[in-house]
């Protein structure tokens, strides 16, 4: 279980501070956007009250709260779950990946009411309209890993 806390620790690090970087130093919070690499890689302030691409975003302060209880009891499942049986070295990264990510949003939900979203990757005539952050980055990662990778040769 230790390269599930070093893992979930790690991302949770990055993640805030990046967030904070973005937010209060480079202060996207008021300048809401920075082309960084047109149109590849820009930053883009995006306050997320809901999952990904906004979804569930009713702005109701009931439902802050419905995401942070649904992120938290997620977060134990995994760890609970990874931690009853043997799974590969892979999976506990995954699953540490996801616990960070999650963690991350929640705090962030906490602190701003709303999840600090930033990244935005477009291609040549193509306007992407949302942005990410190194949570959802993380949390997709980790899913992805736990439904690869779960259920192949267990060692520990």
């Amino acid at each position: 279980m230790r390269l599930v806390t070093q893992w979930a620790f790690g991302v949770f690090a990055l993640d805030q501070a990046s967030k904070y970087f973005v937010v209060h130093v480079i202060d996207l919070w008021s300048r809401q956007r920075i082309d960084v690499v047109p149109p590849f890689l820009n930053l883009r302030m995006a306050w997320n009250q809901g999952i990904n691409f906004g979804l569930l975003s009713n702005g109701t302060e009931i439902m802050r709260w419905v995401l942070i209880a649904l992120a938290l009891a997620i977060s134990t499942w995994v760890w609970f779950w990874v931690r009853r049986e043997p799974h590969s070295r892979i999976v506990h990264s995954s699953a540490g990946l996801l616990i960070g990510g999650a963690l991350g949003n929640v705090l962030d939900r906490l602190v701003y009411g709303a999840v600090a979203d930033f990244l935005n990757m477009s291609v040549p005539g193509i306007d992407n309209p949302y942005s990410f952050n190194v949570a959802d980055i993380a949390i997709f990662t980790g899913a992805v890993g736990l439904v690869v990778f779960t259920g192949r040769d267990k060692t520990t």
